[in-house]
């Protein structure tokens, strides 16, 4: 069998190791032993993009939020769904993950990254929510499993009644809110609509031709 090889390794906000891996030409990322995502299963993070930025394609000026860069597929198809006046914020908590996706060695998303429609926060995605008002077309959430933290206990807040609420408030009128999660979550949906949404939630697969099934919550502000 071909090894797994540790390319490189940081800690989380809570001090939680994050490493990255090499295994038969597939990286991945773990965070506490817990592979979140890799190179061979992206399909439903580039789902996640398209629903949320479903008609943005001709619209002047669009703005959008991406929580989480992680392996950088979301922002490849969410600058897919754009126009070359959009902007595209990417907010990620972990100096370390924005390093391995603009070491070249790796082949991530370097050139994303370096797209002159892309502005790179480090930091936190609800701090950047918390100083906008009506500023976005379309946030995405995908800095974490599902509607809790894993990557972060403070992740949570992002999930919760106000945080979503917030998020909100940072939409544009008919602005989307799209969800990425691990697996169906009916209590989490319903939060989503009393915070102000119209939810779908949309299933995904892992990799398009097969795999485990996602869920994707997509609210429109109504």
């Amino acid at each position: 069998m071909k090894p797994t090889r540790l390319l490189a390794s940081a800690a989380t906000p809570d001090g939680t190791p994050i490493t990255l891996h090499e295994h038969d030409g597939t990286l991945a990322i773990r965070v506490g032993g817990v592979e979140l995502m890799s190179t061979r299963q992206h399909h439903s993070e580039e789902r996640l993009a398209e629903l949320a930025c479903s008609g943005l394609s001709g619209r002047p000026r669009a703005a959008v939020l991406i929580g989480g860069l992680g392996l950088g597929f979301t922002l490849r198809e969410t600058l897919r769904h754009v126009a070359a006046d959009a902007t595209v914020v990417v907010a990620e908590l972990i100096p370390a993950v924005i390093a391995w996706n603009r070491d070249p060695a790796h082949r991530l998303a370097g050139v994303e990254l370096a797209d002159p429609r892309v502005e790179i926060v480090t930091g936190d995605v609800a701090d950047v929510i918390a100083g906008s008002t009506a500023r976005f077309n379309a946030i995405l959430f995908d800095v974490d499993n599902g509607a809790t933290g894993l990557t972060a206990a403070g992740n949570d807040r992002l999930y919760a009644a106000a945080g979503l609420s917030s998020a909100r408030e940072a939409l544009r009128p008919r602005g989307r809110l799209a969800v990425w999660s691990a697996t169906d979550d009916p209590r989490f949906l319903a939060r989503m609509e009393r915070a102000g949404f119209s939810v779908n939630a949309v299933r995904a697969r892992a990799h398009p031709t097969g795999g485990g099934w996602n869920t994707l919550f997509v609210g429109t502000r109504s």
